[in-house]
């Protein structure tokens, strides 16, 4: 892998490589771009089967959070860490303490929190050796975990997709397919329960799926089985790439709105959902409700405050299907354009404001 050439490509600003022998800790943290406030991005583990792979994916998934935590209204750039190793067994203190120095070093450029395979005890000890951290306990006045916010917000942003689809965004009657049944996904099915959706899971889970159709009466298909289902609403909630050639023929329903990561698997997949008359609510923006919940721990954590931020997730997502309904382009595109617009818009304004500092000095 040519590391300066990736990094090159999307303007990354920094790559580090974090080892610690004793405890095992092999991580990777990649900052993609600080031009609206340190970097704010999730601690990842996962059994990457080579060392390139881990590096894409924490390139991947940084640039992937300048994008939503832009979208999101914050002042926060984007940036990630990647574990490398089996969360299920090679977890230790030493560990995610190594790392929690490594975090401190970069003296507040990124600030860290959970992601897939840690968890708000692991933000815990990590929060031994650095104040950059948040999703840490309750008891040390955070929000805890981030996994009901985030439902609440792909909730809200289906409800904005269905008043586009269909005219009206109450979700009752409306069935929904909910591929993946994890801690978003399964909150995601009470709210939706609640308003009286009817709901078809999937899950490689059967406990999950068990539990689900016990307590919202869901019915239950394989995960093979999901993406031609009779509905109206397909939620992925669990792997990403899973909008691609092979699946778009099957989607019955007119809206695609669920929190899996990166659910297009290639760029031009969206452009075929968009032709196929499919609403899509972009994954970084109907998923924002995690990051802007533990973005409020940095001013001192207010709950009322955060999940009024979270409500502002229906609205950016009207905004983008009225860009893409005027301007006859995907939803995902519309997303990017208003990413980069206030990117560009904030680095503008630096940069003047560095010229005009010039001027003085060579004034004087």
């Amino acid at each position: 892998m040519e590391i300066f050439k990736s990094l090159e490509n999307h303007d990354y600003e920094q790559l580090l490589f974090c080892q610690d022998r004793t405890s095992g800790l092999k991580a990777i943290i990649a900052i993609h771009d600080t031009t609206l406030g340190p970097a704010l991005g999730g601690i990842r583990m996962w059994q990457y089967e080579t060392e390139d792979q881990a590096i894409e994916d924490a390139l991947r998934l940084a640039r992937g959070m300048t994008y939503k935590n832009a979208c999101a209204g914050l002042n926060l750039g984007g940036g990630k860490t990647v574990i490398i190793g089996n969360p299920s067994k090679d977890k230790n203190e030493g560990m995610f303490r190594a790392l929690g120095r490594y975090i401190q070093s970069l003296n507040g450029r990124y600030i860290a929190a959970e992601d897939v395979g840690t968890t708000v005890s692991d933000m815990d000890i990590i929060h031994e050796e650095t104040d950059f951290i948040t999703g840490i306990s309750p008891t040390f006045g955070s929000s805890g975990n981030p996994s009901p916010v985030t439902a609440y917000g792909v909730y809200l942003g289906m409800k904005a997709a269905a008043k586009e689809a269909f005219g009206v965004d109450s979700l009752k009657g409306k069935k929904v397919a909910v591929q993946g049944l994890g801690n978003v996904a399964y909150s995601l099915c009470e709210y939706l329960h609640k308003e009286g959706a009817v709901l078809i899971v999937t899950d490689i889970n059967q406990n999950a799926v068990i539990r689900a159709m016990n307590d919202f009466g869901a019915k239950a298909v394989s995960p093979d089985e999901i993406y031609n289902q009779e509905v109206d609403i397909f939620s992925p909630c669990a792997l990403g790439g899973i909008i691609n050639e092979e699946t778009i023929p099957k989607f019955k329903g007119k809206v695609i709105a669920g929190s899996a990561n990166n659910q297009l698997k290639e760029s031009r997949h969206g452009q075929m959902i968009h032709e196929a008359g499919i609403i899509y609510a972009p994954d970084y923006v109907i998923n924002a409700g995690g990051v802007i919940n533990v973005a409020d721990e940095l001013y001192g954590y207010n709950r009322e405050r955060a999940m009024k931020r979270v409500e502002t997730i229906y609205d950016n997502l009207s905004k983008i299907f009225r860009i893409s309904k005027e301007e006859n382009i995907p939803t995902y595109l519309a997303a990017d354009r208003l990413a980069e617009e206030r990117l560009a818009r904030i680095s503008a304004s630096r940069s003047q404001f560095i010229r005009s500092e010039k001027n003085i000095l060579n004034r004087r």
